[in-house]
């Protein structure tokens, strides 16, 4: 595992496990990351549902909405080192959350932060094990 954004140029748009190291649980199976301009402002619009076990991490971002989205979603705020700065649980749709300071976002199903018991401090990890530096 390593939580550095090094390596998350070695698959711009492919799937990643993102676990929490302090809990030691996993978050998402496959989160997929945006970096691009048009992926992150994209995100999640015209999904039905974000399925358990997945996850979108936007970045970088320190702001985001549910606007014309049909569902309520997860979101944490992450800095640099992959420490959340904050969470926020069941983000209902026509909303929107921003955290200062934050270098990227992690949007995840409803029910991910309370079920693993994510919150600020806590510190996350990128798994990457088909990246090859």
């Amino acid at each position: 595992m390593t939580d550095g954004r090094g390596c998350l140029a070695c698959r711009p748009g492919g799937a990643y496990a993102l676990v929490n190291v302090t809990k030691d649980t996993l978050l998402a199976g496959r989160l997929v990351v945006a970096g691009r301009f048009w992926r992150r402002m994209v995100g999640l619009l015209g999904s039905r549902e974000l399925p358990a076990g997945t996850g979108l991490l936007l970045t970088p971002c320190s702001a985001v909405h549910t606007m014309f989205m049909r569902y309520a979603i997860d979101v944490l705020f992450l800095a640099e080192d992959f420490s959340v700065l904050k969470a926020v649980a069941g983000l209902k749709p026509w909303r929107t959350a921003v955290c200062r300071g934050a270098a990227m976002v992690v949007e995840l199903p409803p029910g991910t932060v309370a079920q693993t018991g994510t919150g600020a401090g806590d510190k996350l990890a990128l798994r990457l094990e088909a990246c090859r530096d």
